[in-house]
């Protein structure tokens, strides 16, 4: 994929995300990662593409690698910024205007890291095609952070 399909591609689901993010959703432990799973596999599939074009520097390796462990810091982050409440004995969640804000500075940083990964390598684009695997990864650590906030939420008789 070239890189304006892939930073399209990364704004529509990143879209798709934050619009989700704010919704009011029952917390379902059967609840399987299938998003978090495309994401992760369209996300590898871009890279793979992305690397029979050219190798990028160790160096730009390296930044790519801490972009996904900001990812992680992100997502862990965020995952404290989602209200969890009891409602007709469901238990229920909900994003905030904070989660939203962190999803935006999330990718933010990301672009940003972009620029400099680019810079640090002959092969450019080497963010733009990372961007499914980045959501992937910083909605998966939010997912598990909340899941196991969930878990630990009282029951009610």
């Amino acid at each position: 994929m070239n890189n304006s399909v892939n930073i399209v591609i990364g704004l529509v689901v990143l879209a798709w995300l934050l619009s989700r993010q704010v919704q009011k959703r029952l917390v379902r432990e059967d609840r399987k990662p299938t998003v978090v799973l495309i994401l992760g596999v369209l996300g590898v599939v871009s890279l793979a593409a992305f690397f029979k074009g050219g190798s990028p520097s160790g160096t730009a390796i390296a930044l790519l690698a801490g972009s996904l462990l900001v990812a992680v810091l992100f997502g862990v982050v965020r995952a404290y910024t989602v209200r969890l409440w009891r409602a007709d004995g469901q238990l229920w969640r909900q994003g905030t205007w904070l989660t939203v804000v962190l999803w935006i500075a999330a990718i933010a940083i990301h672009l940003g890291l972009d620029f400099v990964i680019d810079a640090n390598s002959p092969v450019k684009g080497l963010g733009n095609a990372s961007i499914l695997l980045y959501l992937a990864v910083t909605l998966g650590a939010q997912r598990l952070v909340v899941q196991q906030r969930a878990n630990r939420q009282p029951q009610t008789v």
